[in-house]
């Protein structure tokens, strides 16, 4: 596969793509600081390369990356300058100490293998908010959106790198299957192809709801939400 490896190409990708990352930050923001208005400090869960975490350094005193992939995290870290990113489970994190806003997005939520894991990962997210903190987490489709079938594909150009993404999904009892081919091109070493399969559950969103409350927060469901899967917006009692 592509020298760099998957998560630098993965990040490439989404750039070339044109995701808002600064303008999906500042949304997430608005819905914190409507709630708790003096809201300073965030924590982002499963943050990936980091590109989220990078906008949210612009809009909060003092921010913090977690993510469970090493490869993530090993390009994360040179892009952010000093910001950091821990190593850890969404399930069972403790990091010894609370922030205001806690955020899970790109619908990572959805790796959650079922009910019980969801309750754990709301459970962890809720011990790290202090009172009156927000907790904003992008869902997944739910079962009656998710569109059986589906292929996406796209073709970006990012310096030397010519990225192809395509992606089949499938519905395999309660969760998405899905098959994602990339195909990477660049002049010295031609197409390289590579394929990576996921299970990404389809929660309902009472079971949502219902971890949310079971954490200790009050929820609420918005529709739209960086890529129409809408979000959720808890906050700590």
């Amino acid at each position: 596969m592509y020298e760099g490896g998957f998560a630098e190409l993965y990040d490439r990708f989404y750039r070339g793509r044109g995701k808002d990352y600064a303008a999906e930050a500042a949304q997430v923001a608005r819905l914190v600081r409507d709630r708790l208005p003096s809201a300073s400090s965030l924590l982002d869960v499963a943050c990936g390369t980091g590109t989220h975490l990078r906008r949210f350094a612009d809009l909060f005193d003092d921010v913090t990356g977690l993510e469970l992939s090493a490869a993530m995290i090993e390009v994360a870290r040179p892009q952010l300058g000093g910001i950091p990113v821990l190593q850890g489970d969404m399930r069972d994190f403790a990091l010894d100490r609370e922030f205001d806003a806690v955020t899970c997005m790109f619908s990572s939520i959805g790796h959650m293998r079922d009910g019980a894991e969801l309750d754990q990962a709301l459970a962890s997210f809720a011990r790290h908010l202090a009172p009156g903190g927000v907790v904003v987490v992008e869902p997944w489709w739910f079962p009656e959106d998710f569109l059986d079938g589906y292929v996406a594909g796209d073709v970006v150009r990012d310096g030397d790198l010519t990225i192809s993404r395509v992606s089949h999904s499938v519905r395999a009892g309660g969760a998405t299957r899905m098959e994602i081919h990339w195909v990477v091109a660049d002049a010295v070493n031609g197409p390289r192809h590579h394929v990576e399969h996921y299970e990404i559950t389809l929660f309902e969103r009472q079971q949502y709801e219902k971890a949310f409350t079971a954490a200790g927060c009050a929820v609420q469901y918005l529709e739209g939400g960086p890529s129409g899967r809408g979000l959720f917006v808890g906050v700590r009692g």
